[in-house]
């Protein structure tokens, strides 16, 4: 039985293909009147079932990153390469050329070129070749079906089955078309959905890959040789197919065009007789494909994508979201200011190579909106292989910069000191509290460590001669004085003091940070010292909170994102709150004045850890430094009221590894020279002074300025169970 079933089944498929055909010219030979009314009727009784997406198309689109000026291309997303353009933004010739090669009678039909179709059929079934017969707006439903997201993979594949039942569906959707849209719509779909190969949909991402032009420029050849390709586009794509071929159907569309009367025989032959010159232009596709020359760009890149898989305006799962960056047709400017980027990866990179194990990561961040205008490291971001033996380095994917995935943080020293010092302001004790600050000082905490004081834990001043002594918040945080801190932790609390950081943004990634913040804060002696694992981001948005006069703002690396359809989507507007009273941030940006050189409106500083950035920023600042246990890590964040930028230097692969003190210096003016970058062409803003009651009264007479060593400060180790991050 089965032998029988083939040879019976195609002579039915002929059969009933010739009845088609017949009832198809029949059709056709009818007068012009009776053959609208039939099609309007075949038209409204398909009209109801049309498909959703042929009705109001979505089809994929890329979506483009820009970064802050709006212009500068980070990268694009995509699942399908592909750009809506409106008809008025392609070239006549190109809508003349798709016309002539793929539907001649376009502008006379009611959707189905019934002869074209009764041919087909006949030729199709009986094995006189393959041909075509759809006309274009029968093209323009079945790639609609095919690509719809919302129909499911067997109902994609079911559009471009070769059954006279799909071709009679598609005629029926055609007509319905015709009826509720202009020619001029309908070509407009077509060519924004077309394949036209090299993985081009429509004819701005086809005019862009291989030409580098946009669909506006396309000219009369350029434009016949793009129409050509849709019949086969992949065997007849200049630059994976065959050129020769791609040529023959340029000479194909130009003597159409030169036959419906688009062009004359003349400009037909000129414009064969042009070489074909491509410009293959390859849109970039992710992070990892930024703008040729900056793969730095990908950090910042993973950063907002990571941010926009938590934004709830893209859908409901982190999947739909990133459906909505692949395929929605975004157009997202970003806060990513390139003057600024190049500044700290030219830093970064002159601190470290590329090829050193070490790292130099880097964030800028403006107070009063969160927005993060650079993040830098000496890394490429990069998925390419690395030499024998390095994990990351030169390439990495990991987010060195704003921490997350498998990425705690680093320690930085004594930058946590601006948390302790707010907590005392907050609690009321001003700038002027004083204390007699020993070389070393017995605590609360036991220690069975070596060099404990009595069984209790009892940190020592890195250089007694310089900062031993009674010292104030001002010349305290200005040298660095890690028993001053300690003390003044004691008084106010240490869970304020960690609450204070956590109110300011920092995140405890670390299992063992987060477990030591959560159930014992009280006893978490050595915090103020900077045990705890951070990122540059979030410390640079933590002294971006201060600089802004207590307001907090959640890092933000949008500036607008567009729909396809010219509508604004609800999140790229700062996300802002208090979380500290004006005065109080004013009085540790007072402090904060010393330890870069400056002077504090009361006169109180007397000596600092970066005296440097003074000089080469050259307007009101404030920072501090950080060193952690023996110098693993060097850390400096500085701030003007317009930046707050932060850089930590260490080894993200190796907690062990020690960068040593003498990068400091650099790390100091790496951080200095992209502020300087930041707040260049803008105007100078000196910061507001405290008021006289949280300053108070400085109770001993202001010592002599006395030099800066060389080496002004190490964070002296806590013991093993206050530091221990597992």
């Amino acid at each position: 039985m089965p032998s029988y079933r083939s040879p019976l089944a195609r002579l039915f498929t002929v059969l009933l293909a010739g009845l088609l055909a017949g009832l198809v010219l029949a059709l056709a030979a009818l007068p012009g009147g009776l053959l609208g009314a039939f099609g309007a009727r075949a038209a409204l009784a398909a009209y109801g079932d049309l498909p959703d997406a042929l009705r109001t198309p979505a089809q994929p689109q890329r979506s483009y990153l820009y970064a802050n000026d709006g212009t500068t291309l980070i990268t694009t997303f995509y699942d399908v390469n592909r750009t809506d353009v409106p008809l008025a933004e392609i070239a006549p010739v190109m809508r003349q050329a798709i016309v002539a090669a793929e539907d001649r009678r376009f502008y006379s039909h009611g959707g189905a070129d019934l002869r074209a179709i009764a041919r087909a059929l006949v030729a199709n079934v009986s094995g006189g070749g393959t041909q075509g017969g759809s006309t274009l707006t029968m093209q323009y439903v079945r790639n609609v079906l095919k690509t719809d997201p919302s129909r499911t993979v067997e109902q994609r594949q079911a559009a471009t089955e070769q059954t006279v039942g799909r071709k009679l569906q598609e005629i029926r959707y055609a007509h319905a078309l015709e009826q509720s849209l202009s020619k001029d719509e309908i070509l407009n779909r077509y060519l924004n959905i077309a394949y036209f190969g090299s993985g081009a949909y429509g004819v701005a991402a086809a005019g862009q890959r291989y030409f580098g032009k946009a669909p506006a420029e396309l000219t009369l050849g350029e434009a016949a040789l793009l129409a050509g390709l849709v019949q086969s586009p992949d065997a007849y794509s200049p630059i994976d197919g065959d050129k020769g071929e791609a040529l023959t159907r340029r000479a194909y569309v130009l003597d159409a065009m030169a036959e419906t009367g688009a062009i004359t025989a003349a400009q037909a032959a000129t414009a064969k007789a042009e070489p074909l010159t491509l410009r293959p232009t390859a849109q970039p596709n992710g992070c990892t494909a930024t703008a040729q020359g900056r793969d730095d760009w990908g950090f910042f890149c993973d950063y907002l994508r990571r941010w926009w898989l938590d934004q709830p305006a893209f859908g409901d799962s982190p999947q739909e979201r990133e459906q909505a960056l692949r395929r929605g047709g975004y157009r997202v400017v970003t806060t990513l200011d390139p003057k600024i980027q190049q500044t700290a990866q030219q830093q970064a990179t002159k601190v470290y190579g590329y090829g050193n194990k070490r790292a130099l990561p880097i964030a800028a961040v403006e107070p009063g909106t969160g927005r993060v205008l650079a993040m830098a490291v000496n890394r490429h971001y990069s998925l390419d292989d690395n030499p024998g033996g390095q994990a990351n380095h030169p390439n990495t994917v990991n987010p060195l910069i704003s921490g997350g995935a498998s990425v705690d943080g680093y320690q930085a020293g004594s930058t946590f000191k601006l948390f302790t010092m707010l907590a005392a302001l907050e609690a009321g004790k001003p700038l002027a509290t004083g204390f007699d600050a020993p070389g070393r000082l017995p605590t609360r905490y036991a220690s069975d460590d070596e060099g404990n004081c009595a069984g209790t834990w009892c940190p020592s001043n890195a250089n007694p001669q310089w900062m031993d002594g009674y010292r104030m918040m001002w010349d305290g945080f200005g040298r660095s004085v890690n028993t001053y801190f300690v003390w003044l932790a004691e008084q106010v609390g240490q869970d304020k003091v960690v609450e204070m950081a956590q109110r300011l943004g920092i995140t405890f990634r670390a299992e063992s940070d987060a477990t030591f913040a959560r159930d014992d804060a009280a006893n978490w002696g050595a915090f103020t010292l900077g045990v705890a694992a951070t990122t540059p981001l979030d410390l640079a948005n933590a002294y971006a909170t201060v600089a802004a006069e207590g307001t907090y703002c959640a890092p933000l690396p949008v500036v607008s994102v567009t729909a396809p359809d010219g509508t604004t989507v609800d999140v790229g507007q700062p996300e802002c709150r208090r979380v500290l009273d004006a005065d109080v941030a004013r009085a540790a940006t007072d402090a904060a004045r010393c330890p870069v050189g400056q002077q504090s409106a009361y006169a109180q500083c007397n000596g600092g850890t970066a005296t440097a950035v003074n000089r080469i920023v050259d307007r009101p600042v404030a920072g501090k430094t950080g060193s952690s246990e023996r110098n693993a890590t060097e850390t400096f964040v500085g701030f003007t009221p317009q930046v707050a930028v932060a850089g930590i230097a260490a080894n993200p692969d190796d907690v062990t590894d020690v960068v040593g003190a003498a990068v400091q210096a650099k790390v100091i003016e790496a951080v200095a020279r992209t502020i300087r970058t930041a707040v260049a062409g803008q105007p100078v803003r000196d910061f507001a002074a405290p008021s006289r009651e949280l300053a108070g009264e400085p109770q001993r007479p202001r010592p002599r300025p006395q030099p800066t060593p060389e080496r002004t400060e190490q964070r002296t180790d806590p013991p093993r169970w206050l530091r221990d991050r597992g």
